[in-house]
């Protein structure tokens, strides 16, 4: 069994090359049970969450039926949301376990905070290969979390970025992103004005916790592509009715939007929408089955909760990587 660290994972993946493992993925069969939800109650404290993510690797069978792949997995992850002040520690924390489908034995257990920020920016990136303009050169990142630099870095293999503007509540935590980045190429700078930025960008990222909207769809310019990657519960939202409204939406997963995403579920339950307006998931637009942008002006929305077939696909890919080297 190996014990793989954030440090290996770091060594072993890269963009777009993630973003093409995904894409290969949601092209083909993967057994996804429903992820465990939990919540766990702290005194005078703000609850936790404690998910579970199992998926099997799957392919057809002699009969047609699936039967299992190599691979089988489950992510452990808990949010803690006070950690940054209590502790100074990430509100996220986390293992992934691979197993094998023909022992049933652990074959490596990674870093699942890691290996969670890659695999999530790398399914936006996906996203945004069929939804964001090609022209995309201009990015508005929301939030300043530990998601952040993946996001920038994954949607710039993908799309020619040339400017990103970093927003967050505290100024301090835009100003390491900007500092992270000094020497890359892109041009990173902290932003204050939160309504300006985005009405100036042509791709917005946001990776918050909040419970009410940031991104207001007033603000949305024609041809704006929105990737919401946080506000992972029911009663979460960084986008408002109108902008949900406004755009074509898309998801990583029905089940994962329908059962706890509220910028999708928020709108539905006011009437902003209904579930006919998410037009499809990763899996339809990787295989085609349902159109991405159909022209420059479109608004286009994605919105994102994780789902447990990039956490095994990217935990595959570290393995098979770690064994090879």
């Amino acid at each position: 069994m190996r014990f793989i660290d954030a440090e290996t994972i770091e060594a072993h993946l890269a963009y777009p090359d993630l973003v093409d493992v995904l894409e290969i993925a949601f092209r083909h069969d993967v057994m996804a049970p429903p992820r465990h939800h939990h919540t766990v109650p702290l005194d005078a404290r703000p609850a936790a969450t404690w998910l579970l993510m199992p998926a099997i690797s799957a392919a057809k069978g002699a009969d047609g039926t699936l039967v299992a792949g190599p691979y089988m997995g489950m992510k452990s992850v808990t949010v803690f949301p006070d950690n940054a002040v209590r502790s100074g520690k990430p509100a996220i924390a986390g293992m992934y376990l691979l197993l094998s489908t023909e022992t049933g034995e652990t074959l490596a257990i990674l870093d699942a905070t890691r290996l969670t920020a890659w695999r999530t920016a790398a399914a936006s990136a996906l996203a945004a290969r069929y939804l964001a303009r090609a022209d995309t050169t201009r990015m508005l990142m929301v939030g300043a979390g530990a998601l952040a630099p993946y996001l920038i870095r994954a949607h710039a293999s993908v799309r020619p970025l040339t400017d990103v503007m970093v927003w967050n509540r505290t100024r301090g935590g835009s100003e390491k992103i900007v500092a992270a980045f000094a020497g890359s190429g892109l041009r990173v700078n902290v932003v204050d004005d939160l309504e300006a930025a985005a009405r100036s960008a042509d791709l917005i990222s946001t990776a918050t916790i909040s419970t009410k909207p940031l991104v207001l769809g007033a603000w949305l310019k024609p041809g704006t592509h929105v990737d919401s990657v946080g506000a992972f519960r029911a009663d979460m939202r960084e986008t408002d009715d109108a902008l949900v409204a406004a755009a074509r939406v898309y998801v990583d997963t029905r089940a994962g939007a329908f059962g706890e995403a509220g910028d999708i579920l928020q709108p539905i339950k006011s009437g902003a929408i209904d579930k006919n307006h998410v037009l499809g998931d990763l899996a339809e637009l990787v295989s085609g089955t349902v159109a991405g942008r159909s022209n420059a002006s479109d608004i286009t929305f994605f919105k994102s909760v994780g789902a447990s077939i990039e956490d095994l696909a990217a935990a595959i890919a570290v393995y098979e990587r770690c064994r090879s080297a």
